[in-house]
């Protein structure tokens, strides 16, 4: 097919994602678009515009995932679907999720102003609330597409004003109706930046990914005894924070001898924090990451004997409990041979990889045989406001993307 090499509009692409760097703006040039506030609202309205004026289908679901239609002559075949989310970290970046979702509306364009039909439909989606940061956990419209995730759990989750997932859904304008989910897909891809300094580092455009990393987050309590720091002796103290530093270093070490294995300790509180007082309690989550789930649930049983032993030694008590988990995945050798071929044929420099984030992506392979591309993110810098991915980076994504969306929507 000679229409398999032809490139997007790069200045097309790029003025888009200038507007869209325009709504939720922060000061620092990055954005603050949080799931379903008037910013992701004004956003999502933007969308739906440029979807209209495509001619695409335009319905959105129980989730408020927003769906536009391409039909081809298959009419009522399955569908390629590609997408990824609007909604950004309260100081995040102007490419994570944004560029699938616009790379993707790019190519719909493309094909529109060449009059190119393709053999299967094509759906372009946003994805509500894959972030997480207003409402946890993340990937909730992909989580309730899958029924990965209840829609009663995901509807009565409420952010730290209180407010449901519901009631901020229905706020926005965008609660659809179940019917209007996807179901018959045939394929599903994802466009997004990497996050990580890999394909940066070794001056690679394209990030084949064949797989995603999974991921628990374990909550630990530690408890002692809070006394006063003045007349309570050393050895008289039921610190909690002591044994628990330990903890935090016993996790870091862990990875020194698991290759490949993650942690990550980023939310720590201590009761009842207050200067002159011995600390009681003190609670923390760790972030434990491998792409092999054998390893990872190996890891979490040593840090459970090796956390459990420190507290005994210390005189605490500690309480390990799982508060979220998601198993690794493989994506399809179909989907990641039509990237490698798009890459090839077009001279691009690629690498294969596995993604250490989650990405919508991840649930969607309970739909269809599923795939991402990786573009560089400059010096592995994401969910800041200092994200970079390069003009001609996203050139290059977004003809690969154009490829083996024609590709994967014309084969059988």
């Amino acid at each position: 097919m000679e229409s398999l090499m032809l490139r997007i509009n790069r200045n097309r692409l790029l003025e888009t994602i200038k507007v869209s760097s325009s709504i939720g703006a922060t000061k620092n040039g990055g954005l603050n678009r949080l799931a379903l506030t008037k910013e992701d609202q004004a956003m999502r309205n933007k969308y739906v515009t440029w979807l209209r004026q495509e001619d695409l289908q335009v319905r959105y679901d129980d989730f408020g995932n927003i769906y536009g239609r391409r039909e081809g002559k298959i009419h009522d075949g399955p569908a390629v679907a590609v997408g990824s989310h609007l909604d950004t970290q309260p100081c995040g970046g102007r490419f994570d999720g944004v560029l699938g979702v616009l790379t993707a509306l790019e190519v719909i364009r493309v094909l529109n102003e060449h009059n190119i039909e393709t053999d299967y439909p094509i759906e372009i989606i946003n994805f509500t609330n894959e972030e997480g940061a207003r409402f946890e956990p993340p990937m909730l419209g992909s989580g309730g597409l899958t029924e990965s995730l209840a829609k009663e759990f995901i509807y009565n989750i409420k952010d730290d004003d209180n407010v449901s997932f519901e009631k901020a859904l229905i706020d926005s304008g965008y609660l659809g109706r179940e019917k209007n989910r996807i179901k018959n897909i045939k394929n599903f891809i994802e466009l997004h930046i990497e996050q990580g300094p890999i394909l940066d580092n070794q001056n690679k455009s394209i990030g084949i990914v064949q797989g995603i990393q999974g991921m628990s987050w374990l909550n630990v309590s530690v408890t002692g005894e809070t006394n006063h720091a003045g007349p309570t002796p050393m050895s008289n103290r039921r610190d909690a924070l002591v044994p628990s530093s330990k903890m935090i270093t016993k996790v870091n070490e862990l990875t020194k001898e698991m290759e490949g294995l993650k942690t990550t300790i980023g939310k720590l509180h201590v009761k009842p924090n207050v200067t002159n007082v011995i600390p009681g309690e003190v609670e923390f989550m760790i972030d434990i990451r491998h792409e092999d789930d054998e390893i990872r649930s190996y890891a979490i049983e040593r840090l459970k004997e090796q956390l459990s032993t420190i507290a005994l030694m210390n005189n605490v008590e500690v309480t390990i409990t799982t508060d979220w988990h998601s198993d690794a995945v493989r994506f399809s050798s179909t989907v990641t041979e039509a990237i490698n071929e798009a890459a090839q044929k077009w001279g691009y420099s690629s690498l294969k990889l596995f993604s250490g984030p989650g990405h919508d992506a991840k649930y969607m392979t309970r739909l269809a045989n599923s795939g991402m591309i990786f573009l560089p993110s400059i010096h592995g810098i994401s969910h800041n406001e200092q994200e970079l991915t390069l003009d001609d980076d996203i050139e290059k994504g977004a003809n690969t993307l154009l490829y083996v969306i024609q590709k994967l929507a014309n084969t059988v």
